[in-house]
């Protein structure tokens, strides 16, 4: 490895050199490694080709919840939303303990009591936590997936985002199948509050949702600002919460 010194400052591949920036300044280094055709065919790298095959199944099982749920996610993600997933799939590939190495996979790890709790409190948001902006108790109806927060007060049981006049509450049923990638996704009828409203009886109800899959239930909370009479998604979403309070 080789320090570049001089004006001209150069990231990429050039000739068969790496050009990059590292904490010390910019390097230089051949280009090189080992070949892609024998990382596939030569045994002393099985292991790598396990890994690297159930590296791609937990991929694909993020990508499949991220697409499952894209109407909710659209409106509460953060950046680092699909290497988030991507940590927790992988954690949950390792409760399928009937398949052989290099095939274990998270589809069957959430056939499990331990790899539904795995995802169950997963937080699409990292930037909007649940359990930091909702200070109320709920309870959820795992048989019909209703939420309820008795006398809930926006107010006072709320974290808002400054700026934040009105809430509105949704709950989601979602069903599914991550071999098949079938899906049926219920939403409830949004309930839109005002942030200083009264105590409300709140009760979100999603029609029941059909499929062989795994069942969960979800709650999202969307911030807005009222601008002369009109409600305002707040700074894009970027406050907003989207929970799966329950994997049955």
């Amino acid at each position: 490895m080789a320090t570049l010194k001089g004006l001209i400052k150069i990231e990429g591949t050039l000739d068969g050199l790496t050009f990059y920036k590292g904490k010390n300044g910019y390097f230089i280094r051949t280009k090189g490694g080992i070949s892609k055709e024998r990382i596939q065919k030569d045994p002393a790298f099985i292991r790598t080709r396990e890994n690297a095959n159930e590296f791609g199944l937990a991929a694909t099982a993020g990508k499949i919840l991220r697409y499952a749920l894209s109407t909710l996610i659209r409106n509460a993600k953060d950046n680092t939303l699909p290497s988030r997933l991507m940590s927790k799939m992988m954690l949950i590939k390792n409760q399928d303990t009937t398949s052989s190495r290099g095939q274990r996979n998270p589809a069957v790890g959430l056939t499990t009591p331990e790899g539904k709790r795995l995802l169950q409190d997963f937080d699409f948001n990292g930037n909007a936590i649940l359990t930091q902006v909702l200070r109320a108790d709920y309870s959820v109806n795992v048989t019909t997936g209703e939420i309820r927060i008795p006398g809930f007060v926006p107010g006072t049981q709320l974290n808002a985002p400054p700026g934040a006049t009105h809430v509105t509450l949704k709950s989601a049923l979602l069903n599914v199948d991550f071999t098949t990638e079938a899906r049926d996704l219920k939403l409830s009828d949004p309930l839109n509050l005002r942030i200083n409203a009264t105590p409300k009886e709140v009760a979100l109800a999603p029609i029941a949702v059909t499929g062989t899959g795994v069942t969960m239930i979800l709650l999202q909370l969307s911030f807005f600002q009222e601008i002369n009479g009109v409600q305002y998604p707040l700074n894009n979403g970027a406050f907003n919460t989207l929970n799966i309070l329950r994997v049955v």
